[in-house]
């Protein structure tokens, strides 16, 4: 059974803060407006199994609210809680309601890992929330009222404040100071459980507000942590049975926290998906513990991010400079992943790929153009093309591009 399971309470820290935070912890989920549920759950992988007794009283629970599944699959854009909490969030439901967009992905943590809305005072995560969405409960009344599809993302391991409220769940120096990356950003450490249980729980809150899906970004150890794995100082968790911090145990951690999230999460009656390197379908990003298969055996949908922008000169295809080529990436990309979850055969999860929906100016004249109607709608018809028919747009700012056919390109 899982640490979390065994605990009556557990202290986050102070910190900056100046008070402590503590998560405390039930082996039932609320049963504020639930039906009780007997039965054994279980989610095992290659390195272990984690098993809640049947003789625990498990509970559906229900938010109150009423989202239906789009009846052709979701077709969503990205939201940052400060649009989701704003005058944007009218200009934006305008915005699906008059295409054919039925869903939003909304920050519930954020990438530096803020909780983004304001708890109750009693609430385990009051201290370290901000108030960028600050009714939530009419924000989701909204969405319901205009068929809104609710996603709520959370950034699991890449989490400034939790690493710096417990260093120990982090990755430090030999001098004993928390390892930031070179964007001044701190990971906690996916090995540890005390990490997994702390994202879960951020998680059941979403799904008591009335999200029907929870989407983890961030699954993984931080990029360029191969060369560093020897170096940082870091705990090994239920993972320190001979070298811990071999390729395979990380991929093994990442895999487990998806499973066990993804059971914790039954209860409640939502889908699980995870945001995922395009590269880690050619077997490029086993170095962040990201293994495409292993992860999509966990998961009700996986949310890979093809992003033509995103990949280098002639790594994707015969593809030279990928971002003047959003058709012929993703067409090529969709191949790659088709045939790499046909191993999975009809277990496979629903595939919902992201889309660019920006202007990768970034990198360099010649080397990017201008995304709109007509790229857009390539991704969406190289998707098409290879049987995939749900994807999510993302544009950091939340400007989308108008006037782009996202049904039939």
């Amino acid at each position: 059974m899982n640490n979390f399971l065994k605990r009556t309470c557990y202290t986050i820290g102070a910190g900056a803060l100046g008070s402590a935070l503590f998560l405390m912890t039930t082996t039932e989920a609320k049963a504020d407006s639930g039906v009780a549920l007997m039965h054994s759950q279980k989610v095992t992988s290659e390195s272990k199994t984690f098993e809640i007794p049947s003789s625990s009283a498990r509970f559906v629970y229900q938010s109150g609210y009423q989202f239906d599944y789009p009846e052709d699959g979701v077709r969503g854009i990205f939201l940052t809680a400060h649009s989701a909490g704003g005058s944007r969030l009218n200009t934006l439901v305008d915005f699906v309601n008059e295409t054919d967009i039925n869903s939003m992905v909304i920050d519930i943590k954020d990438d530096t890992g803020n909780i983004t809305y304001m708890p109750e005072e009693d609430s385990p995560f009051y201290d370290i929330a901000k108030n960028y969405i600050d009714d939530p409960a009419a924000m989701m009344s909204v969405l319901e009222e205009n068929d809104i599809y609710p996603i709520a993302r959370i950034v699991v391991f890449k989490d400034s404040v939790l690493a710096d409220l417990k260093p120990e769940l982090s990755f430090r120096e030999s001098n004993g100071q928390l390892w930031k990356n070179r964007n001044g950003d701190a990971f906690v450490n996916p090995f540890l459980e005390e990490v997994w249980d702390y994202n879960v729980e951020v998680a059941k809150e979403a799904a008591k507000m009335g999200f029907k899906d929870i989407q983890f970004d961030y699954v993984r150890f931080p990029e360029g942590f191969l060369g560093r794995s020897d170096s940082l100082e870091y705990g090994l968790g239920n993972y320190d049975e001979g070298d811990g911090a071999t390729v395979e145990s990380r991929i093994d951690a990442v895999a487990d926290f998806v499973g066990y999230a993804r059971e914790e999460l039954q209860p409640f009656g939502v889908d699980v998906s995870v945001d995922i390197f395009g590269a880690a379908a050619r077997g490029f990003e086993e170095n962040v513990g990201q293994d495409f298969v292993k992860i999509s055996k966990n998961v009700d949908v996986i949310s890979s991010m093809p992003y033509p922008s995103h990949w280098g000169p002639f790594s994707i295809g015969d593809i030279d400079k990928p971002d003047l080529y959003p058709y012929e990436v993703m067409d090529e990309y969709s191949q790659l992943e088709n045939d790499v979850l046909a191993e999975l055969g009809d277990d496979k999860p629903v595939q919902r790929p992201w889309l660019q929906d920006f202007t990768a100016s970034y990198l360099g004249s010649g080397n990017y153009i201008n995304y709109g109607v007509n790229e857009v709608e390539a991704q969406i018809k190289a998707l098409h093309d290879n049987d995939i028919h749900e994807f999510l747009l993302w544009n950091a700012s939340n400007s989308y591009t108008e006037g782009v056919n996202y049904v039939n390109p």
